[in-house]
């Protein structure tokens, strides 16, 4: 086995492969850039390398940097983890040349299979069921849209070497065909330096499938069973189960046996994931393969109780596979749900900041978290916004969805936006209960998944004001100083009354409370509670309403108070927080960037004159292309960045005059 492997990667999958690592007894190398100096991969290996400045394309993606690492820190291997350049061609030769193990796929495999247009060639030569379309090399965009129109609409417009989501147009029908390829193309272009498109059936309610594989230098080839991914949002998959739910064994077993024929049919070593496009009834069509490890594997992981990095390194290293197709069971069921730093009210659009409190679920045999963030890190722009993946196990799927849900009610997260509430109400979604699954199951559940502002109970808004209460009395005891000199917005109206004013969704709460010997009461609006109630430490507290007594969560900050009740959390803020504005005289007529990022197009000048809708400018950030269109016909009068600018969120980036009739 090997002696040192190098880890090209950063955050959750340099941890997971480090651990594996350690399991086996082998030394480890990280790899960071300034932004991940302190980060927790760093801390874990037993060597790091520092490889260049923050953002991925001078550091994570310098294929010469880690190269040289590897070289002067003498590992025998790299593992590419996922992203960045695990399927990079170049970067798998740079390797080979060097004499350095490249635990991944050979070079020709991920060139066969690196270009959507290519594989799928090769796919149909091997007998792997495609879906209806156009796979060719020729790009005229008048060729290409006689060729949505032979196929009928909609269509998909996907980029050859895309992925992630990235690359991808829904074409509804001919007349808007050309917009979505310019978009597309352009979006190619930029985020994989290739804009050839093909154009693909749009399969109605589609299911995401993917068989894991793998491969070894000897021949042998055997499938890990499948995992289903229809829960998307942003084409990005959000919740993965293992084995898929309500399928039919023939469909499956279908699908698995043409997974080994697609791996088979490129020589294929190692770990692979072949996806498919799945029709309700079960037909299954090929759409690309991952020649990497995936995101999701731990739920593979979880039902047949195979350490997948560790089947990578014994591969990489020459030994056969450790098993046998027959060898292989399905045992239970498992789910992942990915913890993004998000807001999934406003479109999903990224989160940046600090993480202030961080718990997570208690861990044992059914409840996994793999990380590579703690408390007190910072969610930068410039790589991924993920904080972490929560992967549950159970005999069978309802009582995996419990699992699911009672992990969620312990994760709980402060300092910034996230979906952990969104991910609750999802296992909680009669359509994701009953496996009523497609790609579309987020939009159409939308009412449900994201509601508007939680309504607040008298009782949450009253533990709130405990929980303010009970910190401050505590911060008195402590200090020995008069209540006043510590919180100043606290009026002591007697050596036992007290005021505490909150701000909740815009709404000011005036709580009053009264401390006796049986208790504190507590008015609200005219409503009087007796309740008792103690801290049992720095962030949970013991209430008693009436005859209900239960444990709360909660996190405090100079700003407010964060309550976490049943996967849902409650953020209130201090009546003296201050929310700066800007005079709507410089506003109004201004597009403002909806989260910090980099111009990628300005498509705009000054004078230009726009129609409602029109795309006018485009930012990224972590793998992120939001549009900004205009909202109104209009004149444009000044566009302020230009391509390969930084933006904060909030910055303006456009004025736009709108069109009136004595305009010329």
């Amino acid at each position: 086995m090997f002696e040192k492997i190098l880890i090209a990667n950063r955050g959750e999958i340099a941890c997971r492969v480090i651990r594996t690592a350690k399991k086996l007894g082998i030394s480890t190398v990280a790899v960071y850039s300034d932004a991940d100096a302190n980060a927790q991969h760093v801390k874990l290996a037993d060597e790091a390398i520092y490889i260049g400045a923050s953002p991925a394309s001078q550091s994570y993606l310098q294929i010469d940097r880690i190269i040289e690492a590897a070289r002067l820190t003498g590992a025998q291997a790299i593992h590419p983890g996922y992203g960045f350049l695990s399927e990079n061609d170049q970067f798998a030769r740079a390797c080979q040349q060097n004499q350095i193990v490249f635990i991944g796929p050979p070079v020709d495999a991920i060139l066969a299979m690196g270009l959507k247009a290519t594989s799928k060639v090769l796919m149909e030569k091997a007998g792997v069921p495609l879906t209806p379309g156009y796979h060719g090399t020729h790009q005229d965009p008048d060729f290409l849209k006689q060729q949505a129109d032979k196929i009928g609409y909609p269509v998909l417009i996907k980029a050859s070497a895309g992925g992630g989501g990235k690359g991808m147009r829904l074409v509804e029908d001919g007349e808007s065909f050309f917009s979505h390829l310019a978009s597309c193309k352009s979006e190619a272009r930029a985020s994989f330096g290739n804009d050839d498109v093909l154009i693909e059936r749009y399969v109605i309610q589609p299911r995401h499938i993917e068989v894991q594989v793998f491969g070894d230098m000897h021949g042998n080839y055997v499938h890990f069973f499948e995992r289903d991914c229809s829960v998307q949002r942003r084409h990005q998959k959000v919740l993965e189960e293992a084995p898929a739910p309500h399928m039919p064994e023939d469909k499956l077993e279908a699908m698995r046996q043409a997974a080994i024929n697609a791996a088979r049919a490129v020589n294929y070593v190692g770990a692979g994931t072949v996806e498919f496009i799945v029709e309700q009834n079960g037909t299954a069509y090929f759409m690309e393969m991952n020649t990497r490890l995936q995101v999701e594997h731990p739920v593979t992981e979880m039902i047949t109780g195979e350490d997948l990095v560790e089947w990578q390194l014994r591969v990489a290293f020459g030994e056969p596979l450790p098993k046998q197709q027959h060898e292989l069971r399905i045992n239970g069921h498992a789910l992942e749900a990915r913890v993004y730093a998000e807001q999934p009210e406003n479109g999903f659009l990224p989160a940046i900041g600090q993480i202030t409190y961080l718990k997570y679920p208690q861990q044992n045999d059914r409840v996994r978290v793999d990380s590579g963030i703690i408390e007190g890190d910072e969610i930068s722009t410039f790589y991924d916004p993920m904080i972490a993946k929560l992967i549950v196990w159970a005999e069978n799927r309802d009582a995996a969805l419990i699992q699911m849900h009672h992990a969620l009610e312990q994760f709980h997260v402060d300092g910034l936006g996230n979906n952990i509430a969104f991910l609750d109400r999802l296992v909680c979604c009669q359509s994701f209960k009953n496996a009523d699954l497609d790609t579309n199951l987020i939009q159409r559940e939308e009412n449900f998944l994201l509601p508007s502002k939680a309504s607040l109970t008298t009782e949450q808004a009253i533990s709130a004001g405990v929980v303010e209460l009970l910190c401050r009395l505590e911060k008195i005891q402590h200090t020995h100083s008069p209540v006043w000199s510590t919180h100043p917005f606290w009026r002591l109206n007697q050596s036992s009354s007290y005021l505490v004013s909150l701000i909740y969704s815009d709404q000011t709460l005036q709580i009053h409370f009264n401390l006796h010997a049986d208790g504190i009461w507590a008015t609200l609006n005219h409503e009087k509670v007796h309740l008792q109630a103690k801290l049992l430490d720095q962030h949970t507290v013991q209430i008693k309403f009436a005859n209900q007594k239960f444990n709360l969560s909660f996190n405090q900050t100079e700003q407010g108070i964060t309550l976490f009740q049943k996967g849902q959390s409650y953020k209130f803020s201090y009546v003296e927080t201050k929310f700066n504005q800007t005079d709507d005289e410089n506003t109004e007529n201004n597009l403002i960037a909806p989260m910090p990022g980099v111009i990628t197009q300005v498509l705009v000048n000054s004078k230009d004159m726009v129609k409602k809708n029109d795309v006018l400018m485009t930012l990224e950030a972590m793998k992120i292309e939001y549009s900004i269109r205009a909202p109104y016909d209009g004149i444009v009068t000044n566009a302020y960045y230009q391509h390969g600018d930084q933006v904060k969120s909030g910055d303006k980036l456009i004025e736009l005059q709108p069109m009136t009739e004595n305009v010329a």
